[in-house]
């Protein structure tokens, strides 16, 4: 399960066996947990909410998003890196 980093008191990370879902990070309160929040990232740099299975707040999720965005291109060199795949699935 790699964390790829912390926002306050969110850790953003992935599991290590979803490679045959397209790209997408989970956000977990503290610590990674199976109720976590999971974010889609797009072809075109952005991301969408899956769910809000962790019930973050509105306004703080927000904050989160912008900074998944952001972090569009690390977030898919990880992925490539830990998956060990040349080519990249979007959800859109």
């Amino acid at each position: 399960m790699p964390s790829l980093f912390r926002i306050g008191s969110y850790l953003v990370f992935f599991w290590s066996n979803e490679n045959f879902e397209p790209i997408h990070v989970h956000i977990g309160k503290g610590k990674p947990s199976s109720n976590a929040t999971k974010v889609w990232l797009t072809a075109s740099g952005g991301c969408i909410v899956a769910n809000n299975s962790s019930r973050i707040p509105q306004n703080e999720l927000n904050e989160i998003l912008e900074i998944i965005a952001a972090q569009h291109f690390m977030i898919c060199d990880e992925w490539k890196n830990h998956f060990k795949v040349n080519e990249i699935k979007f959800y859109c």
